[in-house]
C-alpha cells in the first residue's frame, strides 16, 4: 500500500540547492580520537555515522574516544572505544538533491529532479526522523559507490501540535516545558504557552522544540 509520510509540503530549507551538487566519495585515514558527530566511517566490515562521541581521560592509561555509532545500511547501533593510537577509515559520501514523493510499505520513494530518476531507501535507516518527511521535501541523498545509504532532511520543519496540556495563565518558565503530540504521531515537549493546534518549528535531528513558527 502507497502511503505518504505527510500531506503538508511546508517546511523550512536549510539544504544546499540542486547546482551544489558535491561529488567526495573518498577515504582517508584519522585517529580514533578525532571521530565527531556526523562523520562517515568504514568499521568492522560496514559503513557508520558517528551520532554521540566523548573523549574520557581515565586514571589509568591513555585517553579514548567513547562513540556512538549507526550503521547506515539496516540502522542499527554500536557503542565503540577508539583510541588515538587508532588509526579509522573516514568516507566521504557521493552527495545529491532529490525530492521525497512517498512511502511503500517499507520503503521511502525519492526523485532526482534533474534526470527523474527515482532511488528508494529503507525506513528503518533514517529511524524516527523518517517521520518529518513531508510531500515534495527536498534532501540530501548520500551515496557510495552508487549505493544509496542515507538522506538528509533539512535542519528544521514545521509541524503542527495535535495534542497538549491547556495553557496555564501566568505559566511562562522554560523549565516547565510540557508533553504534546506532534501531527506526525510523535512526541515532543514544548513551552508552557504552545496550545493545541499551533505550529511550530522542529529540529529533525532529535525531534526537540526550536520555537513557534510564524504566521
Amino acid at each position: 500500500m502507497r502511503v505518504a509520510i505527510a500531506k503538508s509540503n511546508c517546511y523550512v530549507p536549510c539544504r544546499p540547492h540542486r547546482h551544489y551538487h558535491k561529488r567526495l566519495v573518498a577515504k582517508m585515514k584519522i585517529n580514533g580520537n578525532s571521530i565527531r558527530p556526523g562523520m562517515i566511517i568504514e568499521h568492522k566490515g560496514n559503513l557508520w555515522r558517528a551520532v554521540k562521541s566523548q573523549t574520557t581521560q581515565p586514571g589509568k592509561g591513555g585517553a579514548y574516544n567513547q562513540v556512538e555509532l549507526k550503521n547506515l545500511r539496516d540502522g542499527s547501533k554500536l557503542n565503540e572505544r577508539f583510541r588515538a593510537a587508532q588509526d579509522v577509515e573516514r568516507v566521504r559520501l557521493d552527495e545529491k538533491p532529490y525530492q521525497f514523493l512517498y512511502a511503500d510499505d517499507e520503503q521511502l520513494t525519492f526523485m532526482d529532479t534533474e534526470n527523474y530518476e527515482q532511488v528508494t531507501l529503507n525506513i528503518k535507516v533514517l529511524g524516527e526522523a523518517s517521520a518529518f518527511l513531508q510531500d515534495g521535501m527536498e534532501v540530501m541523498i548520500q551515496s557510495y559507490e552508487g549505493e544509496v545509504l542515507y538522506a538528509t532532511l533539512p535542519d528544521t520543519v514545521v509541524v503542527s501540535v495535535t495534542e497538549t496540556e491547556p495553557v496555564v495563565k501566568g505559566q511562562t518558565a522554560a523549565s516547565s516545558f510540557k508533553p504534546a503530540v506532534l501531527a506526525n504521531g510523535l512526541r515532543t515537549m514544548v513551552p508552557p504557552h504552545i496550545e493545541s493546534g499551533t505550529e511550530i518549528i522542529i529540529n529533525t535531528a532529535d525531534g526537540s522544540y526550536a520555537e513557534r513558527a510564524k504566521t
